[in-house]
């Protein structure tokens, strides 16, 4: 076999030729990173319309604070890792990512730290608190967020007022509603309304040793408590008015006490709760529903207590028929004749008469004898 030594040189001269212009014009495109300058940076606040702890400007603030702020810097000497740790290591900050591109820009991504209640508390202590159960410092920010004021602890805020403050902010309803969190010393927890003048009490809220059942525990206990105090609202103060009760206390279960706000009772004729100084209100209608079965178990009860009344009648005129059985007793002497003939008759088709009612007519008929006797000697 013959080997056609021009043939395989030429491709071969061909492949080394084909592989040096790739990499000629790889190499030559390229550019230089020593002498590649950041020329953008770009910082993305991905939440700031809703939190608005941070902003760009104070971003960049820092990073020349420690400088760290790649524009105008070679790309080589931008520590991505390094920037994206000062970021983390904001108290605001929750995540941070940052990146660069072939056209010399840094892009910076950043998320904040979700603010759910603000504590201003007794003792003088002044801080947020995030839907993650931690503490965030203060700052200038300011946003609509729900004050909590009184008797409370860092350990308190974060094991109860955190979970209480987000199962508020999580019903729309309640989250525009409620402004103010007061915690009392003996840690009864009051809620003050933006609409209507009066103050809503809750109670204590249950204490569980384990911060994850905890959570659920008091989540359950606000659910019920706005709950039936939703219902109120709508049923009650709609009908009353908002600015009648000065205290609306929902402490207990199977009530609802509300405070007057001029302690004097009231005039009207439709007011049936109103007790001196307070109205105690109960059995609040929900729904259609459970109207339909409270209506079905009150005509069950009525239904049970009117069938023992039955026999009581059956009574009443049985005693009513042995009456006139008695006035037919009194007859004169030859009609007893004849009822005691036709008696004889039929004396064992009937049963025996008891020797009381014997009695009772053997002295009927001497009173009887003895009178006609009288009337003969006369």
């Amino acid at each position: 076999m013959r080997i056609h030594w021009k043939k395989t040189l030429v491709i071969t001269t061909d492949i080394l030729l084909a592989g040096y212009l790739v990499l000629a014009f790889t190499a030559f495109n390229k550019p230089d990173e020593s002498q590649r300058l950041c020329t953008q940076v770009n910082i993305d606040i991905q939440d700031e319309a809703t939190n608005g702890f941070i902003n760009a400007q104070e971003i960049k603030r820092r990073l020349e604070k420690e400088h760290l702020y790649p524009l105008s810097q070679p790309m080589r000497k931008v520590n991505l890792r390094e920037i994206e740790e000062l970021l983390k290591a904001s108290p605001f900050v929750k995540t941070a990512e940052c990146y660069k591109t072939e056209g010399g820009a840094v892009n910076i991504t950043l998320t904040q730290r979700m603010p759910v209640v603000r504590v201003k508390a007794s003792n003088g202590d002044d801080y947020y608190l995030d839907d993650k159960d931690c503490v965030m410092p203060n700052s200038h920010y300011t946003s609509d967020l729900i004050i909590a004021t009184g008797d409370i602890s860092k350990s308190f805020a974060t094991h109860y007022l955190s979970p209480m403050s987000k199962a508020i902010m999580a019903n729309p309803l309640w989250s525009n509603q409620i402004e103010q969190i007061n915690v009392l010393p003996d840690k009864t927890i009051e809620l003050v309304p933006r609409v209507g003048n009066h103050i809503i009490g809750l109670g204590t809220i249950p204490y569980n040793k384990y911060k994850s059942k905890q959570n659920a525990i008091v989540t359950a206990f606000i659910e019920k408590k706005l709950s039936r105090l939703e219902k109120f609202y709508r049923y009650g103060l709609s009908q009353a008015g908002w600015n009648r009760y000065s205290y609306i206390n929902l402490a207990f279960d199977n009530q609802i006490i509300c405070k007057r706000r001029d302690g004097k009772p009231t005039r009207e004729e439709d007011d049936l709760h109103t007790l001196s100084e307070s109205d105690v209100i109960g059995n609040v209608p929900e729904t259609h529903e459970e109207r339909t079965s409270t209506e079905k178990t009150e005509t069950k009860e009525k239904s049970k207590v009117s069938t023992p009344e039955k026999p009581k009648k059956e009574e009443v005129k049985s005693k009513k028929d042995e009456k006139p059985k008695e006035k037919k007793t009194e007859k004169p002497q030859h009609a007893e004749k004849t009822t005691k003939e036709k008696a004889s008759t039929h004396t064992a088709d009937k049963p025996k008469v008891r020797t009381k009612d014997k009695d009772k007519e053997k002295t009927s008929h001497t009173k009887s004898e003895a009178k006609k006797e009288k009337t003969k000697k006369h």
